[in-house]
Formats: structure tokens, sequence, C-alpha cells
């Protein structure tokens, strides 16, 4: 029996600082632009293709074979993939799961995304993480590495770029209460369900699992736009306030801070997550600056006096610890290199993680905090 051999369309990936790897099309042909950033997560592709925090970059996926498991609509933390690009070093054709309705090739080319798998994704990620984060093109089209390297020069820089605006909801909308039984074990805690409290989500690129949470803990869930006035927001009643995930400069993000420095000061409890983090810090006096490299991946330890959390992050900024103000304190540290995790408030109801306490999938060891944003809320109520 002879076997038909798929046919195959050169790729190739470029790097701003001239470095370029040959490889092989997977998912849409042409040309793509973006910051080039590395995921060291071992599953969970599906999730960090459609999570809005990765909009405007090009993800190179370090575990080595994508695909496997296919893809399926449950899955999705937003309505489409947000990435500009996919970087890998062998993909399936044939996923093997189950749930899965089709396979990522499939899938990224039904989107428009392109991919390049074959290279040496091990090089690619040692050489970020040793001169940082820097901005790259993949092509179909564009096979001479002298033309593809003037391409990418036209990519601005990340920082400074303010994309919550492309990923932001246009309109508000409302999710409640989930019927899948998943979640039913939340709902079963009377102390936790008791009533109905309402929490408004400024949407800086919010993730869906974020709302599932939320929902699970039997919050009514409204989101609105990232530039929603204030008292647009107040007439809503909140007990809560929650600051979402997004992508790009926080501190570019100035109507996202001005709104949050204008809820702060009605004491409602406040609960930011990654995105949400840097705003609320930037609210309460601090600065944040660009990592080397971020931090994206499953496996991160954070914590503080020796309590340790196995987290999922997705950033490439962080919040200056020398910036805070003495009215503020910090709760966890990132323990790879000791920057800012977590930040609280000391005398106000407000606080805020740099990770994905919602993580699917991903460790579950901050799930608590949750749990504390419905009781600080509780308490307000009294």
């Amino acid at each position: 029996m002879i076997m038909a051999i798929a046919k195959t369309t050169p790729a190739l990936l470029m790097l701003v600082d001239g470095t370029s790897f040959e490889g092989w099309s997977f998912g849409a042909k042409g040309t793509t632009l973006g910051e080039v950033v590395f995921n060291t997560g071992m599953t969970g592709y599906q999730e960090v293709l459609t999570d809005p925090s990765y909009c405007g970059q090009i993800v190179t996926f370090t575990y080595p074979e994508l695909g496997n498991t296919g893809t399926n609509p449950d899955d999705e933390e937003s309505s489409c993939p947000q990435v500009k690009g996919v970087i890998a070093r062998n993909i399936t054709y044939r996923p093997s799961n189950w749930r899965s309705t089709e396979s990522l090739p499939d899938y990224l080319n039904r989107h428009k995304i392109i991919g390049i798998y074959g290279i040496d994704t091990r090089a690619l990620t040692r050489k970020i993480r040793s001169v940082g984060t820097m901005n790259g093109a993949i092509s179909t089209e564009i096979l001479e590495p002298t033309e593809l390297l003037r391409q990418a020069q036209l990519t601005p820089s990340m920082a400074g770029l303010n994309l919550v605006k492309e990923v932001t909801t246009k309109e508000v909308y409302e999710w409640s209460i989930p019927t899948d039984p998943i979640w039913e074990f939340r709902l079963s805690n009377k102390e936790i369900s008791k009533s109905t409290l309402t929490v408004v989500a400024i949407d800086f690129g919010i993730k869906r699992n974020i709302l599932r949470r939320l929902a699970s803990y039997g919050c009514r869930v409204i989101v609105v736009p990232a530039d929603t006035p204030p008292e647009e927001i107040l007439k809503y009643n909140p007990d809560g306030i929650f600051l979402s995930n997004g992508p790009g400069d926080p501190s570019a993000v100035g109507e996202g801070i001005e709104v949050t420095k204008a809820l702060i000061k009605t004491k409602i409890p406040t609960f930011g997550i990654c995105m949400g983090h840097q705003i609320l810090g930037l609210s309460l006096g601090a600065e944040t600056f660009k990592l080397k490299f971020g931090h994206r991946g499953l496996n991160q330890p954070c914590g503080l006096n020796q309590q340790v959390e196995i987290t999922s992050q997705n950033h490439g900024f962080a919040v200056a610890e020398k910036s805070l103000d003495v009215d503020v304190e910090i709760t966890h540290l990132n323990l790879n290199d000791r920057t800012v995790a977590g930040l609280s408030h000391k005398t106000l109801p407000f606080f805020s993680v740099q990770y994905h306490p919602e993580a699917s999938p991903g460790p579950h060891d901050a799930d608590y905090l949750f749990e504390k944003f419905v009781r600080l809320m509780r308490d307000n109520q009294n």
C-alpha cells in the first residue's frame, strides 16, 4: 500500500533582529506581523489561542507537538482566535479526542490565522529568554529574508500600545448563573449562593472562564465596555467591580485607569486579574514596566510567607514594587523573579492578582480568590 504524502507549503519566520527560521505552513496562508512570545503550557492550546490577552502576538508553543486533542467550541475563551500567528515544532492533522470537532490546522485556516511548524522552537525560546521578546513576521508568500525583515520592522512596539479597544465588548451583556453541572458544587454552598450578588465586569479582554467562575459563586455578572463612564456603571447598583485581563500596555489604557480611579472612590469591593491587577495598581498611584520576556505558562510559582501557589499566567508587563503607595501591600510575589504578583489595599476592599485563578486547563490553587471577592461583597452589604 502506498500512502499519499501531504502537500506542504514553505513558510518563513523572521525576527526583527535578523534571525530567521524556515519551516512549513499550517493554517491560513499569507503574511502576519506581531510580537513573538512563548508559552510553556503542556496543554490548553485552544484556550491560549482564544485568550484576548494574546491580541497582537505570535505565540510560540514550547510543548513539542500541537493539535493532538483537536479543537471544540466549548474550550474557547472568546468568540474566535485572538493571536496573530502560531509557531510549533510539530503539528497533527488527525486529532484523537472524543470532544474534538475540528483539527487545529483546519480551525486556524477557517479563522484565517497563519501558523508555521517544523522549526527549532527550543532555540527560538532560548533566544527570546536571552534577548527578550521582539517583533517578527510569518509568511508563506514572502520567502526572501531581507524583504520579510522590512515587513517585520513595520510592527509597532507593544510598549505604549493600547489594544484593549480591539477586544473589549461593543455592547453591555449579562452572564448569569450557568446550568452546566460542573459548576453545581459551588451553588450547593448556601453560604455563598443564598442570594445573588451583582458584579459589573469591565471588559479589557475578558476570558469566558472568568465569567463562569464568578457565576459559579452565585454572581450576576454584567459585562461592560472598557470605556463605560463610571456613572453608567453605578446605575447597575453593583455589589462589586471586576477588572478583567486584557492585551497591550496597561499604562496606555487611559480610559480604564480613569474609570477605575473614579470607581474606587465609592469603596465598592474591587477585584482585578492580570491587566485588571495592573489597572488597579495604576489607579492607586503605582507604575508599570515591560518585562524582558513575560510570564506565559501554567506553572508559575507565586506566594508570600512560605505559602506557594502554582499559577497560570499570561502577561508582559508588571507593577513596579517601589512605586506602590504605603496604603497598598504586596500579597503575592512571582517566586521566579520576585515581581509583584498580588496586591491589596490595607484598609479598603480592593485586591488583585497578576495571574489567572480561573485558568482552565491549569492549576486551581488560587480559586479561593473568587470566594474572597464574594465575602468582601457580603461584608460590604452588612
